[in-house]
């Protein structure tokens, strides 16, 4: 019921101040202020962060559920962010300050340290959001293993970018950066389980964002008109239907999974390895599919600034990259599989 009510809030909010085609014809980005403002009150954006540090402490799942809204409305602000952000704050117990958050790294090539005086140095590609968010949470190697650390953006120097969705996308490095707060991490905690953490999340989005498409797609191609009859009627844009529901019914299939297992673990064991890289490849996979279907029963009006089926295809494909792109997590996959031997694969497999 709860994870019911955490959604309904979320979607409410999207459709009374985030509409795609509202965003698309503003001018500004006046729109924001009022967004982020109504995410704030619900409570939206600390999610995942415990009651005892003033967060909503809502369950995992209730924040995936969110997750899946930002997805289908294409939300181009850090919401998501800040709630992976509050969350690995948690881990160490940190309490997480107010405003946009984000992550660091968001690569699994990109290694962060901190030093024995405790300054954060390194450098991290491919950042959501860095930019517009005021502090970054950052998990870090140190002498005796990982620890947990709140910095703020502005000490970082931060390299202007932007993803296939025109959203910010940084590279943030840290010079000696001094944070303001860092205690170790919780045993399982490393850069892998945010990757898988991260991975999962970008899952959910283009699951939700493929929804999406597809609504917009059967609704398009049941009133566009041609030849005197609607191009639904027609059997390869019926086949091309069928085969854009098939890659949504399969990626929502996938990233829900691999949410429910992170929801009901205590940790990041084999399982939900297997499933979170298993959903971020296929849902990768949907993606690039799934948008090139959906633009090609919307033709040439679907690739124009004033239509936002772009809003949800471009945001869709960059995902992709987020927390480790499908290659990555192919090839990780491929040698957790290895390493388990053939014995193992079908138990392992056949317990999903």
């Amino acid at each position: 019921m709860t994870e019911n009510i955490v959604a309904e809030t979320a979607e409410r909010i999207f459709s009374d101040l985030a509409d795609a085609q509202n965003l698309n014809n503003a001018t500004n980005e006046g729109w924001k202020t009022p967004l982020w403002a109504a995410l704030t009150d619900a409570g939206l954006p600390l999610t995942w962060v415990p009651e005892d540090c003033d967060g909503s402490g809502a369950s995992l799942a209730d924040g995936f559920s969110v997750a899946s809204s930002v997805g289908r409305f294409a939300v181009p602000v850090p919401l998501v962010e800040t709630m992976l952000a509050g969350w690995l704050l948690s881990k160490a117990g940190l309490p997480s300050p107010a405003g946009k958050m984000t992550v660091a790294p968001a690569r699994p090539q990109d290694r962060l340290t901190i030093s024995a005086d405790g300054s954060l140095s390194g450098r991290a590609r491919g950042v959501p959001f860095a930019s517009d968010a005021a502090h970054i949470a950052v998990i870090a190697r140190d002498a005796k293993g990982y620890s947990i650390a709140l910095v703020e953006s502005s000490a970082c120097r931060i390299e202007a970018g932007e993803s296939l969705g025109s959203d910010a996308s940084n590279t943030v490095t840290f010079d000696n950066v001094k944070p303001l707060s860092f205690k170790p991490a919780s045993s399982d905690m490393t850069p892998a389980s945010l990757m898988l953490m991260g991975a999962t999340v970008r899952s959910l989005q283009i699951a939700g964002a493929l929804e999406t498409m597809l609504d917009m797609t059967v609704r398009y191609s049941n009133e566009r008109v041609a030849f005197e009859k609607q191009i639904s009627k027609f059997q390869a844009m019926q086949h091309n239907l069928a085969r854009l529901a098939g890659e949504v019914a399969a990626a929502v299939a996938a990233a829900g999974s691999a949410a429910d297992a992170i929801a009901n673990s205590s940790s990041f064991d084999d399982a939900v390895f297997l499933e979170a890289a298993s959903a971020k490849i296929r849902c990768a996979e949907a993606a690039e599919k799934g948008t090139a279907i959906a633009h090609q029963v919307h033709g040439a009006i679907g690739f124009s600034m004033e239509h936002i089926l772009h809003r949800f295809t471009l945001r869709a494909l960059g995902w992709r990259d987020d927390f480790g792109h499908e290659s990555y997590w192919a090839t990780e996959l491929g040698k957790f599989v290895a390493a388990r031997g053939a014995d193992e694969l079908w138990p392992l497999v056949a317990s999903r």
